[in-house]
């Protein structure tokens, strides 16, 4: 007997998630396509967390052997670039943070700024190259996704980074916990709390 709806879709958007580096809504989303798409209800798709909850299951049927120090390496290069961007109050989110990431995983730091612009005048005045992507519509989404690359030491390849310009006012909503009381990001300190916890 075939799982339910909700539990296949969440396994084939896992997937996704690992193998090609896809966050949880645009996994999600390819996922459901396969489903059936439009046809779906809302009741049929998955939540985040039990997207999550098989993500994890993947990693240690597949990946249990290199995903530990992929996700390390990952957060140490995260931790490199919100000290360096720790003017506008940077929270690591995405699976780098929620320590379901490999190496085909992006790092996503979202940025809270008094002026949107801020962020990407740093940029250019730290003489850093990137790529922005326009104006998100709708109050949800950020002002602009500003996408470096950077070398990661430990891993011996490029990895992408986009930060996500937000309003400062947004930073009080993106801290609210998920059903099961873990935090969707964390900032700097929360960060290095991280690494030395898996030090220890």
């Amino acid at each position: 007997m075939n799982p339910p709806l909700p539990q296949q879709i969440a396994a084939a958007a896992a997937r996704l998630v690992v193998d090609d580096g896809l966050e949880y809504p645009a996994a999600r989303h390819k996922a459901a396509q396969a489903f059936g798409g439009r046809r779906l209800r809302s009741s049929d798709l998955p939540r985040h967390e039990a997207i999550e909850d098989e993500v994890q299951a993947y990693l240690a049927a597949f990946h249990a052997e290199t995903q530990a120090l992929e996700l390390r390496a990952l957060r140490e290069l995260a931790l490199r670039w919100m000290t360096r961007l720790q003017a506008h109050r940077p929270h690591l989110a995405g699976a780098v943070w929620r320590g379901t990431a490999t190496r085909h995983s992006a790092i996503l730091i979202d940025l809270y700024c008094d002026d949107p612009k801020s962020a990407e005048i740093d940029l250019v005045n730290q003489g850093i190259d990137f790529d922005a992507a326009g104006d998100a519509s709708g109050d949800a989404g950020p002002h602009a996704v500003l996408t470096v690359a950077d070398r990661s030491p430990a891993l011996q390849e490029q990895v992408t980074l986009h930060l996500l310009v937000h309003d400062l006012d947004d930073l009080r909503g993106a801290l609210r916990p998920d059903a099961r009381g873990r935090r969707w990001r964390g900032d700097l300190a929360a960060l290095q709390r991280l690494l030395q916890e898996e030090q220890a």
